[in-house]
């Protein structure tokens, strides 16, 4: 992880990206063969993506709460990230697949959700303090110092 930055800063939105959540709860915990290939799945995908940048992926971090793991992704845009879910040679569409068929036997022990957001630049606010410089959309476009200018959240909206 990156060293704290010792001041506040924003990210710094010059062009339109999409904020992805991805992700899955374990509904039954003891039914591990049904969710493990999950778990198990992302991983990998990160790793391919970090690779290749020109996909289009910018960032990601994974979050766990209980029984739920979300993973939050930056893209450049919807269309990238569009190309990558659908395209079979790469590593997310043969594990939607399995999952698909492993889900298809009614017992609900894994669930898996995704929301997909468009951030434009002037309608989106930031604040990190004593942060990392990787961390959150500032960590994927990059961040800049909070002015004067710049105090409040509806200053560093627009």
């Amino acid at each position: 992880m990156a060293k704290h930055l010792p001041t506040r800063t924003m990210a710094d939105v010059k062009e339109p990206l999409v904020l992805f959540l991805i992700g899955m709860r374990i509904n039954t915990f003891w039914r591990v063969w049904e969710w493990l290939p999950s778990f198990l799945a992302m991983g990998p995908m990160i790793v391919e993506l970090y690779k290749n940048p020109e996909l289009g992926f910018l960032s990601a971090r994974t979050e766990m709460a209980g029984r739920t793991i979300t993973v939050i992704q930056y893209w450049k845009s919807f269309e990238a990230l569009e190309a990558y879910a659908a395209n079979a040679e790469r590593k997310h569409r043969p594990a939607w697949t399995a999952f698909y068929k492993r889900a298809t036997s009614g017992t609900g022990a894994v669930g898996i959700f995704h929301e997909t957001y468009i951030v434009r630049p002037g309608e989106v606010e930031t604040l990190y303090a004593d942060m990392p410089a990787d961390f959150g959309l500032g960590g994927a476009v990059g961040m800049k110092p909070v002015t004067p200018k710049t105090e409040t959240a509806r200053e560093r909206k627009g």
